[in-house]
This record gives C-alpha cells, sequence and structure tokens, in this order.
C-alpha cells in the first residue's frame, strides 16, 4: 500500500513515469533556446524514488553531464560504473554533515543508476542538463553486458535491471 505521504508528493507534482526505467518524473523547463537539431539549450525535472510504489532508476547514460539536486524526502543513492569493475555509490540527501551530498554532478557518458536508500519512502530530487535532455540521447544497460562487466555486483545490478533489456526511448519521446 502507497504510504499517504508518498502519495500525496505524487499527486502534488502530477508525476509521469520515464519511459524504459519507470522513475517518477514531471518535466519543469526546456529551454526556448535550441541548438539546430532541435536541442533545447537546457532542461530541468523533478524526480521522485519510492519504495512503493517501486522507484528506480536503471543503469543508463547520457551524451552530458547532468546535474543533480537533492530536495527533501529520505536519502537516496547513485550508482555509479568505473572501469575495472567498481561502482562509486553517492548518497545525496539533506544531511551534508552526515556525507550527504545536496547537488552532485554525473560526467557525461557514465553509467549511472539510482534509488532510495534501504528504509526510505520516498526521496524527491531534480535533474538538469545544459545541452537539454532528448529522450534519443538515452542509453540504457542491458543486464548481459553489465554482469560481464560487473560481476561482484549481480545482486544490485539485477534490482536495477527494470528496463527489461530495453536501452532506448520511445521513438519520438522528448522528456
Amino acid at each position: 500500500m502507497v504510504h499517504p505521504d508518498t502519495q500525496a508528493i505524487i499527486d502534488h507534482y502530477q508525476f509521469d513515469r520515464i519511459p524504459v526505467e519507470g522513475t517518477f518524473y514531471k518535466s519543469t523547463y526546456r529551454a526556448a533556446q535550441q541548438a539546430e537539431d532541435g536541442t533545447p539549450a537546457g532542461t530541468a525535472i523533478l524526480g521522485l524514488y519510492t519504495e512503493y510504489p517501486k522507484s528506480v532508476s536503471c543503469f543508463h547514460r547520457l551524451p552530458y553531464d547532468e546535474v543533480w539536486h537533492f530536495y527533501g524526502g529520505d536519502p537516496l543513492q547513485l550508482y555509479l560504473l568505473k572501469e575495472g569493475g567498481e561502482i562509486e555509490v553517492v548518497t545525496m540527501g539533506s544531511d551534508p554533515l552526515a556525507g550527504h551530498r545536496v547537488q552532485f554532478v554525473i560526467p557525461a557518458h557514465t553509467w549511472q543508476a539510482g534509488e532510495i536508500r534501504a528504509g526510505g519512502r520516498y526521496a524527491l530530487f531534480g535533474c538538469t542538463m545544459a545541452p537539454g535532455f532528448m529522450g534519443k540521447d538515452f542509453e540504457a544497460a542491458s543486464l548481459e553486458d553489465l554482469l560481464k562487466e560487473y560481476p561482484t555486483h549481480e545482486a544490485l545490478l539485477r534490482r536495477l535491471s527494470v528496463n527489461e533489456d530495453q536501452t532506448k526511448m520511445p521513438e519520438g519521446y522528448i522528456g
């Protein structure tokens, strides 16, 4: 059953689900200025990870840096895949003195995923990009490929592989 606080946040922002990965999101800004290919100069979204209903971010990468901002709720964890089979774990939350990050930049072309930290109900965050996000730029990872390179992290990879091997957004999706 959805906790009333979580449902209130979902209803307040009228969140939708991002295709392929299922994260709750709301597009809040798309710059009017565009590149010749139609890519906006910048974009911003609100996002929500929840324990129930399950909302996570599958491993994916983007062609530009992505700036994450923590807004409220329980801490969330970002997972960045590194060379040599290592995974960097970044905790975002409201307590910087406990090591939480309130803002974090994920470099372009980095495989990333995220979820609410165990025991939490919801985490409200934002993501900004310049140039802006376009669905055509999203590339999700294949679980099979990730398991070959990161075999010691199988449980995490399986838990966050919610994309069922879909690697691209639907044709025409802009975000």
